[in-house]
């Protein structure tokens, strides 16, 4: 975690061993245009840099309070071109969801019957796509999303929050993991010439 840098550096945060603690800053978001008529880049965010075909995992607990207080991972190009997904609180309810921006965002979300302690996030990006997933326990992952996200482009990949319309909350962030994925392509074509 030492190599990753800020984007949007939150006033309160601390690491230690593979955890993150931070206050979120409030009043911020992610959002491009859609439906809102606004655009907003500017929720704290730690990341590094991947290329290639990965997959990224976290674990997240947050004390959410607010209507759209929310965390995860996000997984960005440039400011038109980003994918975050993970909690999101509407109604007193946490949501598992993503918003996917090329241009414009798009807003998808589940809801969960229970307000779970944590939950784990998971994405993995192979061409040019990146697939999404959620977990109550780090064994078994559930699809919510196949997303289009433009192939051979470094990623700035890492944890982000948000709290748009409220006060900022304690986020925790663990077991953070980007573990490179092995080039299919490649090893197809060692397998028939071999």
């Amino acid at each position: 975690m030492n190599k990753m840098q800020w984007f949007n550096q939150p006033k309160i945060w601390s690491i230690e061993n593979d955890s993150i603690t931070m206050f979120v800053t409030p009043q911020t978001d992610y959002w491009r245009i859609t439906h809102y008529g606004f655009t907003v880049d500017d929720g704290p965010f730690l990341y590094e840099t991947a290329g290639g075909e990965f997959e990224v995992k976290v674990k997240i607990t947050g004390e959410y309070k607010t209507r759209f207080d929310q965390m995860g991972l996000m997984l960005r190009i440039d400011e038109k071109t980003w994918i975050k997904a993970g909690v999101e609180f509407v109604n007193d309810k946490i949501n598992v969801s993503s918003v996917v921006t090329i241009e414009r965002s798009d807003w998808s979300v589940i809801e969960l019957n229970d307000i779970p302690n944590y939950l784990w996030i998971k994405a993995i990006r192979r061409l040019d796509a990146v697939e999404i997933f959620y977990s109550f326990d780090d064994s078994t992952y559930t699809m919510i999303r196949l997303a289009y996200f433009p192939a051979n482009k470094p990623v700035m990949v890492g944890m982000t929050a948000a709290s748009p319309d409220g006060d900022g909350f304690n986020a925790i962030f663990e077991h953070f993991e980007i573990k490179h994925l092995p080039d299919l392509k490649r090893l197809k074509w060692l397998e028939n010439n071999q």
